[in-house]
């Protein structure tokens, strides 16, 4: 047999190329939307890589995380008793710092974050947090495997995903109506010059419905019920095409399962209050801002994001409640974590606009 030909070595670099592109494509810079509802995960250079529930399945005797987004999600109301299915965000603040720690460590496994893979992460959070929680927030996300955890406050975040002139000496006006909480703010020339967030959101319009059908009609329903009741004829303004909706139930005082037929009417006066928090809200912050900046304003209009936007109705509703023009933004679920990752993708530049937030 003839000798093997020599084999020539490649090049250091060349050898560690593969490995090297391997950990540069693996640490990428992330944002995260942490809502009360959902949790969006945006990774520097490639978009939106995950969007699940905010819902952790715990097995309460081992206290095991079992499940987590979607099918956590999907287990709401159908555990047996020592399963429970617990949202660890309410009303936009940390419930159960262990749980919230433990699903972003899951989540962040599902976009490639590892041993040798620790990111910087930008978190948008709520404006009406305590100072307390905000450092719960960057702790959990430290823990969870960022080398460096950085905030932005919702409102800032869904201007910039919106495409609006923060930079510029004008006025915009942005409305968030979240899960947990809603908040306005008034931005100009990269900060918030009036601000009004109260915690209350789309979980509370669904609490009112429950509350509604039990005390109305003697019906007990879920969660998961409430909040489909709400999409499929829920609504803050009367709409063309009403129609009623079958409800399953329990019945409160028999414990036997019961139909019964609500309609939009019905539901929208169920949700009445909540509605009118957020509308008096955002015309109080509207009338706080300085004349030079809601003169802008009522010439651009306000901007609508978040889940709870897509409530039928709630733009006129706003928009009768302030006197103003308001436009729903084209994606309201991804506006925050959009303009989260716009931070991230010129994370320099833009450093001094979710500075504020570290306090």
């Amino acid at each position: 047999m003839g000798s093997r030909p020599a084999r020539i070595p490649r090049a250091k670099e060349e050898v560690w190329s593969p490995r090297a592109r391997t950990i540069g494509r693996m640490s990428r810079d992330l944002a995260i939307d942490l809502g009360t509802a959902n949790t969006l995960v945006y990774a520097q250079g490639r978009g939106i890589v995950l969007n699940e529930p905010t819902v952790v399945a715990l097995d309460t005797r081992s206290r095991d995380v079992l499940a987590i987004g979607d099918e956590a999600w999907q287990m709401i109301g159908r555990t047996p008793g020592y399963i429970v299915a617990v949202r660890p965000m309410r009303q936009g603040a940390i419930t159960d710092f262990e749980i919230t720690e433990r699903m972003l460590q899951v989540l962040l496994r599902r976009v490639g974050v590892g041993r040798l893979n620790h990111p910087r992460v930008l978190v948008c959070v709520p404006s009406a947090i305590t100072a307390v929680e905000r450092r719960a927030v960057k702790e959990a996300a430290k823990r969870a495997g960022a080398s460096a955890c950085y905030l932005i406050e919702q409102p800032m975040a869904a201007a910039i995903g919106a495409g609006l002139a923060i930079h510029e000496p004008l006025g915009s006006m942005v409305v968030d109506v979240g899960g947990g909480t809603s908040e306005t703010a008034v931005i100009s020339l990269g900060g918030v010059v009036a601000m009004r967030a109260i915690r209350c959101g789309g979980f509370d319009l669904d609490a009112a419905i429950q509350a509604f059908v039990r005390n109305e009609h003697g019906v007990a329903i879920g969660e998961r019920t409430a909040e489909a009741i709400k999409l499929a004829i829920g609504s803050a303004h009367p709409f063309q095409g009403e129609h009623d909706a079958e409800v399953r139930g329990r019945e409160v005082v028999t414990g036997m399962p019961k139909t019964i037929r609500l309609s939009p009417g019905e539901v929208r006066s169920a949700v009445e209050e909540h509605v009118a928090q957020i509308v008096d809200a955002a015309a109080t912050c509207l009338g706080e801002s300085p004349p030079e900046l809601a003169q802008d304003i009522i010439f651009e209009g306000i901007h609508l994001v978040g889940g709870g936007s897509l409530l039928r109705g709630m733009s006129q509703r706003l928009a009768d409640g302030t006197a103003v023009p308001v436009h729903l933004v084209d994606m309201p679920l991804e506006c925050v974590v959009l303009g989260a990752g716009k931070c991230i993708e010129s994370f320099d530049r833009l450093r001094p606009i979710f500075a504020a937030a570290e306090r």
